[in-house]
């Protein structure tokens, strides 16, 4: 597991949340007990690399509140339920609402670890698309408006003749646009360019906030 990974569990059942943090460490987790919902909600970003092991039940907000304000925040962790016998109906809806696994308490110790062992291989993932992501932003962030529509138009595929009939200039012009967008984008040719930008998903966004 890499060290930057981290397995946070929220359960406000002192027994549980202990049993969990010996459980997990034991096994070379890193991990961050919480007790109150409030006090995992303030601290974790979306920066954050790991999962979540989350009650159900908790007096203050239940597991589904609790998923519920990590989607609008768009934090995304992977969680795994930790559900009483009866709370069934809510587990399953929190599978509909995300969450990655579920484990009924009294939890089965190698099914814990494997589900937790998941939960971190995919939150690795996301973490590592979201860094992605972030780099391609600060890149596009460089552009200048002129040379983000530039890029628009040959992430969609089309030649400089199209380009710059659409943006009203010359070919010759979108030649220097281009290659000041590849410098900038540090791209190795086109279509590593063509991909930065799909990835980056400006085909999905408005107008360009560069300066």
């Amino acid at each position: 597991m890499p060290d930057n990974q981290t397995v946070f569990i929220l359960d406000d059942d002192d027994a549980v949340r202990d049993s969990l943090e010996a459980l997990l460490e034991s096994h070379g987790f890193m991990t961050k007990p919480y007790a109150s919902a409030y006090a995992f909600l303030d601290e974790v970003t979306a920066s954050k690399n790991g999962c979540l092991i989350l009650d159900i039940r908790m007096p203050e907000m239940n597991g589904l509140d609790v998923q519920d304000c990590l989607s609008k925040r768009n934090i995304s962790l992977p969680v795994i339920i930790i559900t009483g016998h009866g709370d069934l109906p809510m587990a399953v809806r929190a599978m509909k609402g995300g969450a990655l696994d579920f484990i009924e308490k009294p939890f089965d110790e190698d099914g814990l670890l494997k589900a937790v062992r998941r939960a971190l291989d995919i939150g690795g993932k996301i973490y590592k698309d979201a860094a992605i992501r972030d780099n391609l932003a600060k890149r596009i962030n460089k552009l200048t408006p002129r040379e983000y529509e530039v890029l628009v138009q040959i992430a969609s595929g089309h030649p400089n003749k199209v380009v710059a009939f659409e943006l009203g200039i010359s070919p010759r012009t979108v030649e220097i646009h281009r290659a000041r967008v590849s410098e900038k984008m540090k791209a190795r040719n086109l279509s590593h360019l063509v991909r930065m930008a799909i990835e980056a998903g400006i085909l999905n966004l408005g107008q360009p906030t560069a300066n």
